[in-house]
């Protein structure tokens, strides 16, 4: 049997998603430099997947998301649950974030397949051709 995979959603899907349901959370996990320099949706919260010193999985990740949800993205065996809106760069890392957090027993997870920043294009170059900021959706950066 083959694992779960979190639901893909378009980066104007994901929008819709998160403005329609006010118990969505939209989590950028990219690293905190490319979190703040690159830029991130506007209301996304920060929880990275991976970031610096060390470029490993972070191992609060799932604890972490399981803190945002207690405040009021609540869960229940016999209740939906709060949708969990994973964003990265071009989707490859929110993912597998995704696909663990189901492991851990989360219900109603997705992913922005084209991420914040989309694939590379032919000149190496992101945002081009896909990803939330191309599509001209809400973000913000310091």
């Amino acid at each position: 049997m083959s694992e779960p995979l979190p639901k893909s959603l378009t980066p104007q899907q994901a929008l819709k998603l998160t403005e329609d349901n006010p118990q969505a959370v939209l989590i950028d996990i990219r690293s905190t430099m490319e979190f703040l320099f690159v830029g991130h949706p506007k209301g996304a919260v920060h929880v990275p997947w991976i970031d610096e010193p060390d470029w490993i999985v972070n191992p609060e990740f799932v604890r972490e998301i399981r803190k945002l949800l207690l405040g009021g993205a609540v869960c229940t065996p016999e209740g939906p649950c709060a949708p969990v809106v994973l964003i990265c760069r071009s989707g490859k890392r929110s993912l597998e974030a995704g696909k663990e957090l189901l492991k851990q027993g989360f219900r109603n997870v997705y992913h922005v397949d084209e991420g914040f920043e989309g694939d590379l294009d032919d000149d190496h170059h992101r945002s081009t051709s896909g990803g939330w900021r191309f599509r001209g959706l809400p973000w913000e950066q310091c």
